[in-house]
């Protein structure tokens, strides 16, 4: 098994990552279609992290940061090559990443039904914060 690379997705990426979001991931949301990941990668060119094997996309993670604190999105590893360390090595990337931004707590949005998720993030020391929940509004 050849190395695991990561990198800072381009927007020649964008349409591979969103067929790899529907195909790896939960589908995706109202933001992610071209213009939004176009977005991101415009406004923080770091942010959208890739893993590839063999120039293959493997998984996925957003790390954003607002500057005051530091957000985990979209840590999507294909099935084809899960239990292999992807998703650490995309985590370590991100978490790196927060700490040279002056981040001290990194957070993550994880579907209540994804169980599978929740062992990955509990593993990788991540765990549930009960007393928030998630308030979203639309904005069209």
């Amino acid at each position: 098994m050849s190395d695991l690379h990561i990198r800072h997705a381009a927007l020649a990426d964008i349409d591979t990552v969103l067929q790899f979001w529907r195909e790896a991931a939960e589908g995706t949301s109202i933001s992610d279609d071209h213009d939004g990941v176009t977005r991101l990668i415009t406004r923080d060119p770091e942010a959208l992290l890739l893993a590839e094997r063999d120039g293959l996309l493997t998984g996925t993670v957003i790390a954003g940061s607002d500057g005051w604190r530091c957000h985990l999105y979209r840590l999507a590893v294909h099935p084809e090559h899960r239990r292999r360390g992807v998703g650490g090595a995309l985590l370590a990337a991100a978490e790196e990443r927060f700490v040279r931004l002056g981040g001290r707590r990194g957070d993550a949005m994880v579907l209540d039904r994804n169980a599978l998720a929740h062992h990955a993030w509990r593993a990788a020391g991540y765990a549930p914060q009960p007393e928030w929940s998630r308030w979203v509004k639309p904005l069209s």
